[in-house]
């Protein structure tokens, strides 16, 4: 006699989808969390020994330049490679700091196309 196997879900595969449901579910709030910590970060980046200061929140918009009076006595061209070796810094960091959060978020998750699997 045949054994009425209904869908090919047994309990045990019901469990592990409810599991999974459950797990996205975490992931989701755990992600808006960490997005709204983000926001709140401040990041800074500097260039010329902290002549010159980038701050960007962690999702990486722009919140102030800070400028030493030593630094305007350097001229234009000087000024801007400064300005822009800050801003370089900072979005390394805040890109950085975004990358290990989000590692932290999907650790021991299987992902599908993610190392470890």
């Amino acid at each position: 006699m045949a054994q009425n196997k209904g869908f090919g879900f047994g309990l045990g595969k019901m469990k592990e989808l409810a599991q999974a449901i459950q797990k996205a579910q975490q992931v989701q709030e755990d992600a808006k969390r960490l997005q709204e910590e983000l926001e709140r970060m401040e990041i800074e980046g500097q260039a010329g020994s902290g002549l010159v200061k980038v701050v960007l929140s962690g999702n990486q918009e722009p919140l102030r330049v800070e400028i030493k009076a030593e630094a305007l006595g350097e001229g234009a061209e000087v000024l801007s490679d400064l300005v822009f070796a800050a801003m370089t810094d900072a979005y390394r960091n805040s890109t950085e700091t975004m990358r290990s959060r989000m590692e932290e978020l999907t650790a021991g998750l299987q992902l599908p196309g993610m190392p470890g699997m």
